[in-house]
């Protein structure tokens, strides 16, 4: 199974707006699309991705506020992951968009098959005990607590721990590319989405670094 392919296929269209600038930091729910351009220019499109990240993570205000917190867990639940596709898919995996997209990516496939992610989560921890750690160790490990993870997970967007979140949602792609592979070693498609997973655990790792050392575009 492609981990991802259901989640990517599509792409909505972004609501016509006046201007593509936006007026100042803003959060999700709090008019943080309004700006976004109605055409397909790319480089408009490409612009406005990199505002909205910018403004989710490094923009927020009252960071500590609990609402807040939620509306950033449920941004793609909220807007819609073809919304977060049009601003992110195609940005580079080595920048602040391309990291986000990742993030909600993997969050929104959590969600809609808790029941696989939670088997696969099982199943690879025993091979990559320092990624449990670094990730989050859950007991039991089923479908509720293993989204209560990537959530958790996506809270340090809100808190200003982008380098520590990228490395934890690494370290789970990583732990279920592990048990995707154990479970089925036979299946060729298990072990490429598998591979698929990895890569973008090391995406994520690269990103951390990058953030971690002031480069993160």
């Amino acid at each position: 199974m492609d981990t991802f392919a259901h989640l990517t296929a599509g792409s909505g269209k972004l609501a016509a707006m006046d201007s593509p600038r936006f007026p100042g930091p803003a959060m999700p729910g709090d008019d943080l699309f309004d700006s976004m351009p109605g055409d397909e220019d790319p480089a408009l499109r490409a612009e406005a991705g990199s505002r909205v990240a910018q403004l989710l993570v490094r923009g927020a205000r009252d960071r500590g506020d609990a609402e807040i917190v939620e509306r950033i867990v449920r941004l793609a639940d909220d807007h819609g992951l073809d919304l977060l596709a049009e601003l992110w898919r195609h940005e580079p995996a080595d920048s602040l968009g391309g990291a986000l997209w990742r993030l909600y990516l993997l969050r929104t496939w959590v969600h809609s098959d808790p029941a696989q992610a939670a088997r696969e989560f099982d199943a690879g921890r025993a091979y990559a005990p320092v990624d449990e750690v670094v990730a989050g160790v859950v007991e039991p490990p089923g479908p509720r607590e293993v989204c209560e993870l990537v959530d958790a997970v996506l809270r340090g967007l809100a808190v200003g721990d982008l380098p520590v979140t990228l490395e934890r949602a690494a370290a789970f792609a990583r732990i279920v590319a592990l048990g995707r592979v154990h479970l089925d070693e036979e299946g060729s498609a298990p072990t490429r989405s598998a591979a698929r997973l990895v890569d973008t655990a090391e995406q994520l790792e690269a990103s951390a670094r990058l953030e971690r050392s002031g480069a993160l575009p």
